[in-house]
């Protein structure tokens, strides 16, 4: 076990002490380098492995440790211990990232921010991993590697150039609710602390009977809602790249400590097959009228990490890690979440990635999983590494009380989603008509005109066809503006 006494100078990883750290060994003063010099041999290697591979997506991030604290009584639907009583706390981690862009990209750029929290509760690890949209893109899995391509560089040029978007999203109309929340306001907030946070997914909770009822969660900043102007994002992006990362940062250092208040949706698994809208479409939202939000708690940050690298960048969300009283939905997407988030974790992290601090449960755990890269947590010693046995090994408790999901159907690819114009254009219809107002019509149109500069006229003839379909000022108002010069758009992160 190493020792927790602070070493006073300087060594090799394996303590050797290091007697000159600015000149390695050569054969002679002006000959070649020698193998020999384990020092430098130890520093280049290690620093040629410092930077672990770069998250697909959502690589740009920064975040905090907090509190949840419960202030509303939602027992009666969801029998999660964290929720169990009003006053209870729980530790919490919080990233928040933009989506589509590099490690160094500017955080003030348009694009979707990743709103990601981690429940240290005495069940276990609750990961609820959304964004700061209640929708998305896309509702099937099978497209989403596709559109994720067309936010990251062409191949050929290693540029980002707008039309390849549009293309997309001119092909898939279900994206085109999102996209209208991208253009709007929503698509530039200022930072973390004055942005909204969804689960976006439709969930399952249940209560200590078993009943389920269907959930959506929102987080509501208690900052305020600000965002930047077009013209503020460009400038930021030159001159404070970081300005989200150092924003969060400092208001906690200060002890300005952020809060969101966490509401849940409700909605009775019966009444799922009969509703407006599919309950399990991820570019939906439900109108609070139908589903009023119910307030759960208040989630607070107020510690900054002691090191990015150790906390930050190695946490591990995943929307499969649940704790008793919170499942999954039929939500295509949220299924395939399930799959795909711990996969990248093993490829990027390692497969004992939850040995790492930020990602550790906070309650006792055991499971037969041993062996792997970077076990460094006495591995299991000699325990048995199989169940059943009879040696004392954890055993599982029978205790689950979800209740089943019925399954059904023959096994084929099918696309059950209506089809129609009011699924395609009815809830971008009711987000142009009742949320914007008349400037943010204009800015809507503004931003999309200009970032559609660079489109082939097929693709925007394409793209305004859609819009038409949704509000016929919505289409005239971007092709007005497409047949002026358009200003530089702010690049999609």
């Amino acid at each position: 076990m190493a020792s927790e006494k602070k070493c006073p100078f300087q060594t090799q990883q394996f303590g050797r002490p290091v007697d000159d750290n600015q000149h390695s060994q050569t054969a002679g003063p002006r000959g070649p380098v020698l193998m020999q010099d384990v020092h430098l041999v130890e520093k280049m290697a290690h620093f040629n492995r410092e930077r672990i591979p770069e998250r697909v997506v959502h690589a740009k991030g920064y975040g905090a440790y907090g509190t949840f604290t419960v202030t509303g009584d939602i027992t009666q639907y969801c029998m999660a211990d964290l929720f169990s009583k009003v006053g209870k706390q729980t530790e919490t981690f919080a990233r928040f990232s933009t989506v589509g862009g590099e490690s160094g990209s500017a955080d003030s750029a348009r694009d979707p921010r990743g709103f990601a929290l981690k429940f240290y509760t005495d069940q276990g690890v609750w990961d609820l991993v959304g964004n700061n949209t209640p929708i998305f893109f896309i509702r099937d899995p099978l497209k989403f590697s596709d559109f994720i391509r067309t936010q990251k560089r062409e191949p050929q040029s290693h540029l980002k150039p707008h039309w390849r978007r549009w293309d997309f999203w001119g092909e898939v109309p279900e994206s085109l609710h999102q996209v209208m929340f991208l253009y709007g306001d929503r698509g530039t907030p200022k930072s973390a602390r004055f942005m909204n946070g969804y689960g976006s997914h439709t969930f399952s909770v249940y209560n200590a009977d078993g009943k389920r009822h269907w959930v959506k969660f929102h987080l509501k900043t208690q900052q305020g809602i600000e965002n930047f102007s077009d013209e503020e994002a460009v400038q930021i992006a030159g001159e404070a790249p970081d300005y989200s990362t150092r924003d969060l940062f400092d208001a906690i250092d200060i002890g300005d400590y952020p809060q969101w208040k966490m509401f849940i949706q409700v909605m009775p698994e019966s009444d799922a097959a009969g509703y407006e809208w599919h309950p399990f479409d991820l570019t939906k939202v439900w109108p609070h009228d139908d589903y009023p939000l119910i307030e759960v708690g208040v989630f607070e940050l107020n510690r900054n990490p002691s090191n990015y690298f150790q906390d930050v960048e190695q946490a591990a969300f995943e929307p499969g890690n649940l704790v008793e009283g919170i499942g999954i939905s039929p939500d295509r997407m949220l299924q395939n979440r399930v799959l795909s988030y711990p996969d990248a974790h093993r490829y990027r992290l390692g497969v004992n990635y939850h040995q790492i601090p930020v990602n550790q449960p906070r309650c006792p755990y055991a499971t037969y999983h041993r062996d792997g890269t970077m076990r460094v947590d006495g591995n299991g010693g000699g325990s048995v590494d199989y169940e059943p046995n009879t040696m004392d090994g954890p055993v599982e408790t029978g205790r689950t009380k979800e209740p089943p999901m019925p399954v059904h159907g023959d096994g084929r690819r099918y696309d059950e989603f209506a089809c129609d114009d009011k699924d395609y254009y009815g809830q971008p219809a009711l987000f142009w008509n009742k949320v914007l107002d008349d400037p943010a019509r204009d800015r809507l149109c503004t931003a999309i005109s200009n970032s559609m500069a660079d489109s082939p006229q097929r693709i925007r003839d394409k793209v305004l066809e859609h819009f038409r379909k949704i509000h016929p000022d919505f289409a005239s108002g971007v092709e007005r503006r497409l047949e002026a010069p358009a200003d530089e758009p702010i690049p999609i992160a």
